[in-house]
């Protein structure tokens, strides 16, 4: 289900999860009329399948009447991702690249035009990155983004780049499709992404993609690092090692998971 076109299943649970989709992949808070206006459901249903998922803690309502996620979904992703395979499988290869690197390393996978960040493992430095597991990011202007965005099938590709917002964060973000296409066609040439402060002034990062197609999902790995500490010529020498973890991570996959299809 991508963003900004959320559609409603036929039964009562497609329905509930039609909203709470709706409510996680907007771009700003949604009230009632906005859900309203995406779904397509009664007004009658809809105020019911509200009721019942903030009365389950799934969604809440703000001051201002719009709605966001519950707690209660906090514990639902966590139970699931602590209990991953592919957590069990990713870790190890991210704490090696840990080891050598010494800066924040992240894994993320793409949902729609957004990355959402699954693992990190903390920078040995007394100045940290404030990523959380959990949190969301733009695919275009980030290196985890950019990287996974470089091995979805260029069909798909095309469909998710016209539901891009492009927003400008800092100086060097790109923003607008043409220049992303280029972006991206020379990630695929290299085979690693860079983060040129695009997304946070002071930050970048080199990034690989963990492409997992037949499994559902296209993610990748990051390291992380302030201007000041880390030169790009030096994240780029890392390339090679985040290129190994990322390959690392998809050979260990289809060991231990078998054959995908």
């Amino acid at each position: 289900m991508e963003q900004g076109q959320p559609e409603s299943g036929t039964g009562t649970l497609g329905k509930a999860i039609a909203v709470l989709d709706a409510v996680a992949t907007a771009n700003r808070p949604m009230r009632f009329k906005d859900l309203l206006a995406a779904l397509d459901q009664p007004r009658g249903t809809l105020h019911r399948q509200i009721s019942n998922l903030i009365d389950e803690g799934l969604l809440q309502v703000n001051s201002d009447h719009s709605y966001e996620l519950g707690i209660r979904l906090l514990k639902f992703a966590a139970n699931a991702w602590s209990g991953s395979r592919f957590r069990e499988i990713a870790e190890p290869h991210l704490r090696a690249l840990h080891a050598k690197v010494g800066e924040t390393i992240h894994l993320s996978v793409l949902q729609g035009v957004e990355v959402v960040y699954l693992d990190k493992v903390e920078s040995r430095q007394s100045v940290r990155m404030h990523s959380q597991i959990g949190n969301t990011s733009p695919c275009f202007c980030t290196g985890v983004g950019k990287a996974a965005f470089s091995v979805i099938p260029a069909d798909e590709a095309e469909n998710r780049i016209r539901k891009i917002v492009f927003k400008r964060y800092t100086e060097h973000t790109i923003t607008d499709e043409h220049a992303f296409r280029r972006e991206i066609e020379d990630i695929r040439a290299k085979g690693y992404a860079l983060d040129r402060e695009e997304h946070e002034a002071g930050i970048h990062c080199v990034a690989a993609p963990v492409a997992a197609p037949d499994r559902g999902f296209y993610a990748g790995i990051s390291v992380t690092a302030p201007v000041y500490r880390v030169p790009m010529e030096q994240l780029e020498a890392w390339a090679g090692d985040v290129r190994a973890a990322a390959d690392a991570i998809m050979e260990d996959m289809n060991a231990k998971l078998g054959p995908r299809g």
